[in-house]
């Protein structure tokens, strides 16, 4: 019996981020970088609201480009709280703008990516969840992710955020074995 993790639902958005981007080892820095932001968006509210917004998010927020969104000043944090296309939280806005300067800080240094992935020791975490009661809501990686980031500065990514982005981005594998999914991720893994 193959069928799609339940949490998906039928919604043609939500199915199609389940079938070709949650769980996909994501290595780019800045693709990270967005990962994380949204994630600190969603905080309080569920994926598919933040799923449905992306593209607004992605125009306001310069498409992601950290070098950008590092420089903005009040006038331009100003035009972000206006966008009805986005969550106008100004803690979360300035959260980004912050999470932007701090995420050149780690890329001049030991790079974003690598910082990432050395939270599973540089490969993907492979589960095997049957059923949903399987996978956690966060783990001792997504606690020491959650622990690193917010001594570094950042805010909106406590270690339940932590880990579904840590989900989403493929440092950890928690398509259920019955997901068409689950092998194919597993495959994309440095050592499978």
């Amino acid at each position: 019996m193959n069928e799609r993790c339940p949490w998906c639902g039928t919604d043609p958005l939500y199915v199609a981020y389940h079938d070709n981007e949650w769980g996909v080892p994501e290595r780019d820095p800045r693709a990270l970088w967005e990962k994380l932001v949204l994630d600190g968006f969603q905080a309080g509210l569920s994926w598919i609201t933040i799923l449905r917004k992306r593209d607004a998010f992605r125009a306001e927020f310069d498409g992601f480009d950290p070098e950008r969104v590092a420089r903005w000043d009040e006038k331009r944090r100003e035009k972000a709280l206006a966008n009805p296309g986005i969550i106008r939280h100004r803690g979360k806005i300035e959260a980004t703008i912050r999470g932007a300067r701090l995420f050149l800080e780690i890329e001049e240094g030991e790079g974003f990516s690598p910082y990432i992935w050395s939270f599973t020791g540089g490969d993907a975490i492979q589960n095997r969840p049957e059923t949903p009661a399987d996978v956690p809501t966060a783990t001792d990686a997504s606690t020491a992710m959650s622990k690193s980031l917010k001594k570094r500065g950042f805010n909106f990514c406590g270690p339940v955020i932590t880990y579904a982005f840590m989900q989403a981005c493929g440092l950890v594998n928690d398509h259920l074995t019955s997901c068409p999914r689950h092998q194919p991720v597993r495959a994309m893994s440095v050592g499978g």
